[in-house]
């Protein structure tokens, strides 16, 4: 039976631990210049909707190094963007391929397409869950700290795709989460709702610096996500308080890292001396990218 990445939802501690073992492994083949192609012969469909650069690049590097192919799917370039329908493409696709990525915006688009596929699917980023990124930020976490278990991740400021997905590992994983979101732009209520009925201590404020407190990781991302440059200057008005600065990583933990998923706007959701400073691991956590998706796709392909 096939397996998807769609979301967390039906990953165990277990299974989290699976992917970063093998991320381990994989990583270290990479540093050492060994080859790791275990996928040679496979391709990997990749159905972009929205523009990307380290999902693109890490997806198509990674399955490069792992020894197979990996084709670029633009929408617009493709019948998808000329009204093919999803379970069309999907079972088409099936026919061609060992996997599919797709980065698109709506959630339902993804679980269609992985419900008439008869191949892995893959969600790298929906207006809903970036299931990829956090996988990334949590073996980053693992790398840094030599354990995820009992530390406190506060995230600061949009409650996002990020956010959700922060919330659904934490749901599953021993670890504290802590948000800091300004009203109105909370989490998915129904994602919150779920993963408080885990074991894990879900947090949310409005204030950062109560989130920020005696923290082990500082996180952010973006005010504005694609698809809502209208909404630029409201945003900018209603997160002005929600920025990591010196003064916020000052209430954190003495040995407290500071992640940011990119792209980052410096002066808006994070100066430039804190995520450009010593105690920020950003393209280390980019850099993961590459190795989690690389298990990943052994684990799927």
């Amino acid at each position: 039976m096939k397996k998807d990445l769609l979301s967390f939802a039906d990953m165990t501690a277990a299974d989290f631990e699976t992917v970063w073992r093998r991320t381990d492994r994989l990583k270290k083949l990479y540093q050492e210049g060994r080859e790791h192609a275990s996928l040679k012969g496979k391709t990997l469909g990749m159905i972009f909707d929205k523009s990307s650069t380290r999902t693109r690049i890490s997806f198509e590097v990674g399955m490069y190094q792992l020894g197979g192919i990996a084709l670029f799917l633009n929408s617009r370039d493709t019948q998808i963007g000329r009204g093919e329908t999803i379970a069309d493409s999907a079972r088409m696709m099936s026919r061609y391929l060992n996997g599919i990525m797709i980065r698109t915006f709506a959630q339902e688009s993804v679980e269609e397409l992985a419900c008439y596929a008869s191949i892995p699917v893959i969600n790298g980023l929906t207006d809903l869950l970036h299931p990829c990124q956090i996988l990334a930020d949590l073996f980053t976490i693992r790398e840094k700290k030599g354990t995820y278990e009992g530390i406190t991740v506060a995230y600061i400021g949009d409650g996002n795709n990020v956010a959700n997905s922060w919330i659904e590992a934490a749901g599953r994983l021993p670890f504290r989460l802590c948000l800091a979101c300004p009203e109105g732009y909370d989490p998915d209520r129904r994602i919150l709702d779920d993963a408080a009925c885990g074991n894990s201590e879900i947090v949310l404020t409005r204030d950062p610096f109560d989130a920020a407190a005696n923290a082990d990781v500082l996180y952010t991302d973006v005010w504005t996500s694609m698809g809502q440059e209208a909404e630029q200057q409201e945003r900018k008005k209603v997160f002005q308080n929600y920025q990591i600065n010196g003064q916020l990583l000052a209430v954190a933990k003495k040995d407290a890292i500071v992640m940011h998923c990119l792209p980052a706007h410096r002066g808006e959701e994070i100066t430039a001396d804190v995520i450009d400073g010593p105690q920020s691991v950003v393209i280390d956590e980019a850099e993961n990218r590459l190795h989690v998706q690389k298990a990943i796709l052994e684990m799927l392909l």
